[in-house]
């Protein structure tokens, strides 16, 4: 599925940096290329595009982004790798700020999880009238996820094909679960706001109550900047924002982003009901399963990943499942990866990643 519409569209998708022998690296000089920026654990480098009108503008620039990290990389010896988590590797090390620093206090060790989580945020352009019909689609969208699991194991222990969202939504902040998981549908903006301005009165609560200057906490923290459930409305953006999808190959990054673009781009002048008993996407409604099912589906993407019965349901909801091939499905390693062979599988994933950016850009519709 190719996105017909004109809606801008955006990417920013974090890699794990390596050096020659395989081990985590920070990224040097490659924050000085274009879009990109360190994340708050030293060996990982985020790109971002660009708002794009086409999927081809999109892929184009990603491309292009990734291309030049990967060029430089060589000069400097170090390499990108699209997993989702290292495997298994040392401490994993933050860069120190005021932001992080809260986070580990009001969250605990349980924090340590999210230090081990490479991810993807795409990013939908709002449609006037229609944000919140977006937003609800793209939650019925999350098990969507199961398309680029990317890394089953984290440090060296089997988890889950969905490992870095499950550190996520249930291992690193179950002690402020409303901040991780996935929230139900919404009603309307004021809904969505009440529900922002909740979850921030409690992290800032027990911020405060842990010892964090009240000021400190303030300059680093907003209602909107304050929650990681993974859909969200981004009023500082104009987007809709879906932070489900671990890191992968740039390619299925764009076939990933492309088809959620459709699916938003199929909003116009199209009712969005919630609830019917056949949900799919198709020429005159778009028809969103109750917020259980949706749920269910996603802890299968997270612990089963792309099964017959989510195969299905996302084949209605408008993706073309068998277009991808998920990282996760190719370790056959139920068992425990040691850190020799976790070196050796980052190195064969950043060939690969290196070998996927290097073909073509060019697409054969928009």
């Amino acid at each position: 599925m190719t996105s017909t519409t004109s809606l801008r569209r955006s990417i920013e998708v974090e890699y794990w940096v390596v050096d020659e022998a395989g081990d985590l690296t920070q990224p040097g000089s490659l924050i000085d290329l274009p879009g990109a920026e360190r994340e708050f654990v030293e060996p990982m480098l985020e790109l971002k595009t660009t708002p794009c009108t086409s999927t081809t503008e999109l892929r184009t620039e990603l491309f292009e982004r990734v291309r030049a990290a990967v060029d430089r990389g060589e000069e400097l010896s170090k390499q990108l790798v699209p997993l989702a988590t290292p495997l298994n590797h040392e401490e994993i090390r933050e860069i120190p700020c005021d932001r992080t620093r809260i986070q580990n206090t009001v969250v605990g060790e349980d924090f340590e999880y999210v230090r081990h989580c490479a991810g993807t945020h795409i990013h939908i352009e709002q449609q006037p009238g229609r944000a919140v019909d977006q937003l609800n689609t793209l939650i019925a969208l999350d098990p969507a996820l199961a398309l680029v699991n990317s890394a089953r194991h984290v440090q060296g222990e089997a988890m889950a094909p969905g490992a870095r969202s499950k550190c996520y939504r249930w291992l690193a902040y179950d002690t402020l679960r409303n901040q991780g998981e996935l929230w139900p549908y919404v009603d309307d903006r004021a809904d969505w706001n009440r529900r922002l301005q909740a979850c921030y009165d409690r992290f800032r609560r027990q911020a405060i109550a842990a010892g964090i200057d009240e000021s400190t906490f303030e300059s680093c923290f907003d209602p909107e900047s304050s929650v990681w459930t993974p859909v969200q409305l981004r009023e500082d953006f104009g987007t809709v924002e879906w932070r489900s999808p671990d890191t992968t190959l740039p390619s299925r990054t764009v076939a990933l982003a492309d088809t959620l673009a459709t699916v938003a781009g199929e909003l116009d002048g199209r009712p969005v009901d919630i609830g019917g008993d056949t949900p799919c996407v198709d020429n005159g409604r778009i028809t969103l399963p109750d917020f259980e099912t949706v749920r269910d589906y996603v802890d299968t993407a997270i612990e089963d990943g792309l099964t017959e019965s989510l195969t299905a349901y996302l084949s209605r909801m408008g993706f073309e499942p068998d277009a991808f091939d998920p990282i996760t499905d190719t370790f056959d390693r139920d068992g425990p990866i040691d850190r020799k062979t976790a070196r050796q599988l980052r190195l064969e994933y950043a060939t690969r990643l290196r070998e996927d950016v290097r073909q073509s850009p060019a697409m054969t519709a928009e």
